[in-house]
């Protein structure tokens, strides 16, 4: 059996001779899903399989999904390196955007036709119809470009929370984050400039840095570094007149996680996210003992 939210089900008529036009009404059209029965590789442990009609109770909601994004998050799910994890078998993806396509009988918030998010933490939407509990789904603009509304609930509200729960950012403040070329990077620098608070950006050294450079600039990013440019004593002497940062956001770890540290100012706020770099954080005691700072995991 796959998880309760995953929703391979068994059909509702085992009867060979029943066609799907004697399903009752309200049941969801047969669905065509992206399972994983066992962690590993992506591309040999996933199969496509078809998912029959199931019956929709009075609160749940039947959508046709129409995009569902493919997440680093998503991929390391599968692999089983990711710390939380659904149970086998079950059906990929955590986030995307769909119709909504017929309703339970006590569902009044949505009608069929409505444009709805998938609740971000729950697994299930790479598959052409989710039907789940109407509380997991949320209604939204119908003029919301796909792209936008598919990929909303992860990596947009992760840069928004990050910016708002950890230190009171005034305009005027600045904030330092590694693993700026990532989306959330992308999103954080997008915040900031609109909230009038500059953005001191880290990036790998790579080809094309230069082109991420001015990417990154045009989104609104203050200031650009590869981290080999950081290599340098008086990192802080690079910030020219921008204010030291009150806050840095780490999702690398390794000695990208310092760089970031090195930057704030006394009293400073490390928020760490994640950790690409599968390398422990390394931080000198100093900065934790002569800085009075704050990292937050």
């Amino acid at each position: 059996m796959l998880s309760q939210h995953s929703l391979l089900v068994v059909p509702l008529c085992h009867d060979k001779q029943t066609s799907v036009l004697n399903f009752p009404a309200i049941v969801s059209p047969p669905s065509t899903a992206i399972v994983y029965d066992q962690h590993g590789p992506p591309d040999t442990v996933t199969r496509v399989t078809e998912i029959p009609p199931m019956e929709i109770d009075e609160n749940y909601v039947c959508v046709r999904m129409l995009a569902a994004p493919i997440n680093p998050a998503d991929i390391n799910r599968i692999e089983g390196v990711y710390p939380v994890r659904p149970s086998v078998p079950v059906v990929g993806g955590w986030e995307g955007v769909g119709e909504v396509h017929s309703v339970g009988s006590a569902v009044e918030a949505l009608s069929p036709g409505d444009l709805v998010i998938h609740s971000a933490y729950l697994p299930g939407t790479w598959q052409t119809y989710v039907v789940q509990d109407q509380s997991l789904w949320y209604k939204i603009d119908k003029t919301t470009p796909i792209e936008y509304a598919a990929t909303i609930s992860v990596n947009p509200l992760s840069a928004l929370r990050m910016l708002e729960d950890f230190v009171d950012l005034k305009p005027g403040d600045t904030i330092v984050q590694n693993g700026a070329t990532s989306i959330v990077g992308q999103c954080v620098i997008q915040l900031a400039r609109v909230r009038g608070i500059h953005s001191v950006n880290i990036i790998r050294d790579k080809p094309g840095s230069d082109e991420i450079k001015e990417k990154l600039t045009k989104l609104g990013a203050d200031k650009v570094f590869t981290e080999s440019e950081l290599e340098v004593k008086g990192v802080k002497s690079l910030l020219g007149d921008i204010p030291e940062p009150r806050l840095g956001l780490n999702c690398v770890g390794g000695n990208a996680a310092t760089m970031v540290v090195k930057f704030l100012k006394q009293g400073g706020s490390m928020v760490t996210y994640g950790g690409m770099s599968k390398k422990p954080i390394t931080i000198s005691t100093t900065y934790f003992i002569f800085k009075d700072g704050d990292g937050t995991l």
